[in-house]
């Protein structure tokens, strides 16, 4: 980490100027048990090991630690015009990747290039893919502020060995204690962050992947120890996929996690069709583990013949021990089906009880309103903390009329929490874009507007200041109504379908880098017209181009820039499909 101070005179006075510095960072941690060490090039240095192992018995994390001193003040000399100092701060789990980090951060200071290489990093990542939309200048600054967060929050490219934790709701930075989560991974990663990591990203979205896989065993453990079979994943989780939230409520009842990070196994596959993460790296073993995991969570219920998900919070927390959570038996569902392909795929057999499940498992919906209530019991009217239901349509894509959409969001829009969290209005404007409800759907989107805070566009997780700073998991939210409620992006099995919907004040949008398939596209969509551009294609030989199905039927090779007819414009769904793919 860099840290940098410039004194500049503005006058053409010789006096020095010194500026006093305050800091109130100190070598200590509740959490930690630090030594000092002997200064390092200038550093200093403490190390030491967590106080408290994340599970009994396991093992205790290392962390080294070297910071440039801040000294009481800096002076600007009375013959100096400009002067810059530059601190350094590098921590690792190793003393010798620590100071590899400070030595090649003082090689900068050193060369005058600190923040040089700082800006063509950046640069280099954003030639890579890229998100521009011709529309209000506010606007523009939470989509740009909320991709340099989220991308800040991801492990650098090209870094060999680098082993990668996943990403908090709050990512590196911190919050009030006990607001900032502990640093553990949440639903937040897979579910509200994941999808558009996905889609410009595809090598940290299987870094996010290979964390859950990696932590396999840990949710197996919590399985067990909740007399289940599979994988249960944690409500919160950190190095070894224990449950490791402080409150037992949350890790017992809120069970949809577990749904929600094969759906990311799922949009990954379909996205990228990298076989390998399932046949070789882990993939399949953690789906079949869910799978079983649903399985044995499910109760037969001989009145209704169907099964039953009992004793649940969904995502809406102000509900707890509700039976057939809509969501959670949607997303438990969903787990089952993708269970049932991946062993096809991979020419294995399918156990009976996985499809007999998906096929019989109670959605709860009321014919007579045409809505799904939330859980059994649910009485329309009572207050929903965030988006649940509405995730149905999206990310969920469960099946259901225009008609039945609509009515889920008019049922829970005016009983959603105002004060809830930020990422709720991004869901309920992708079902308004979905219905062309433009003015609705811009409606619920300035919502978002007041989690963000000013300089520097920081998002808070609740409207009135409270919860985790920086909030990554509404800008996630926030970003998904642009790259799949503007675009009507839906990623399914047999292809990328789009379906864009522009509120009245956004002229264009360009989105270069999309990765789909091993390729890379650049869109530019106007209230006119749809453009890709295919600027990379496939590195794997026996792949075929990629083509463009209108909803008429008519086939486009993508081999260069496509402009669709008139009859892919606004008003029409395209999908984006290798003619070969899975489907």
């Amino acid at each position: 980490m860099a840290f940098s101070v410039t004194i500049q005179r503005l006058d053409r006075s010789t006096e020095p100027i010194t500026i006093q510095l305050q800091t109130s960072f100190v070598p200590q941690s509740q959490d930690l048990d630090l030594t000092p060490g002997p200064d390092f090039q200038g550093a200093h240095y403490i190390y030491g090991q967590t106080l408290v192992p994340e599970v009994e018995g396991g093992p205790r994390p290392t962390v080294h630690m070297l910071w440039t001193p801040i000294p009481p003040s800096l002076m600007l000399g009375g013959e100096e015009q400009e002067r810059c100092w530059e601190f350094l701060t590098a921590v690792a789990g190793s003393e010798e990747e620590a100071k590899r980090s400070y030595v090649q951060g003082l090689s900068l200071v050193a060369a005058g290039a600190l923040h040089r290489s700082h800006t063509r990093a950046w640069a280099a990542l954003r030639r890579d893919f890229s998100v521009q939309l011709d529309g209000p200048l506010a606007l523009q600054q939470a989509l740009h502020g909320c991709l340099y967060y989220l991308l800040s929050a991801l492990p650098p490219q090209g870094s060999p060995g680098f082993v990668f934790h996943g990403i908090s709701p709050g990512g590196l930075s911190n919050g009030t204690r006990g607001e900032d989560y502990w640093g553990h991974i949440f639903w937040d990663q897979d579910t509200w962050m994941f999808p558009n990591i996905l889609l410009l990203y595809p090598e940290a979205a299987r870094a996010i992947l290979e964390y859950r896989i990696r932590t396999l065993e840990g949710a197996v453990c919590n399985a067990q120890e909740q007399g289940y079979k599979g994988a249960k994943f944690p409500w919160e989780s950190a190095a070894t996929g224990r449950e490791v939230c402080p409150e037992e409520i949350y890790g017992a009842q809120e069970i949809h996690v577990t749904g929600d990070v094969l759906v990311a196994f799922e949009q990954y596959y379909y996205t990228t069709q990298d076989q390998k993460l399932f046949r070789e790296d882990g993939g399949w073993e953690l789906v079949e583990a869910v799978a079983q995991y649903w399985c044995s969570r499910m109760v037969w219920s001989e009145e209704e013949q169907l099964y039953h998900i009992r004793g649940v919070m969904p995502p809406d927390e102000y509900h707890r021990q509700v039976d057939n959570s809509a969501y959670t038996n949607a997303v438990a569902r969903r787990s089952l089906n993708f269970a049932a392909e991946v062993a096809r795929d991979l020419l294995l057999p399918v156990p009976e009880e996985w499809e007999d499940c998906a096929r019989k498992i109670k959605m709860p919906f009321d014919a007579q309103r045409k809505y799904h209530p939330e859980y059994d019991g649910y009485s329309p009217g009572e207050p929903v903390k965030q988006a649940d239901v509405v995730l149905l349509g999206f990310p969920l894509m469960h099946p259901m009329s225009a008609e039945v959409r609509r009515n889920d969001l008019e049922m829970y829009e005016p009983v959603t929490d105002p004060a809830g969290p930020a990422m709720t209005w991004s869901m309920f404007a992708v079902g308004w874009l979905e219905l062309k409800e433009m003015q609705r759907a811009q409606s619920q989107l300035h919502k978002c507007f007041s989690n963000i805070t000013e300089p520097f566009k920081i998002w808070v997780e609740n409207s009135d200041g409270s919860g985790a700073v920086n909030f990554l998991t509404g800008m996630g939210g926030f970003l998904q109504a642009i790259l799949f409620g503007y675009t009507g992006f839906r990623i399914t099995r047999s292809g990328l379908r789009f379906n864009p919907a522009f509120p009245h004040d956004i002229t264009k949008l360009k989105l270069s880098g999309i990765s789909y398939l091993g390729n890379k596209l650049d869109f530019t969509i106007t209230t006119a017209e749809i453009s890709m551009e295919v600027t990379e294609t496939s590195r794997d030989p026996l792949a075929s181009p990629l083509e463009a199905v209108l909803e008429s039927g008519h086939r486009f090779p993508l081999r260069k820039e496509c402009l669709l007819p008139h009859s892919a414009r606004l008003d029409s769904e395209v999908t984006l499909q290798d003619p070969l793919s899975l489907g």
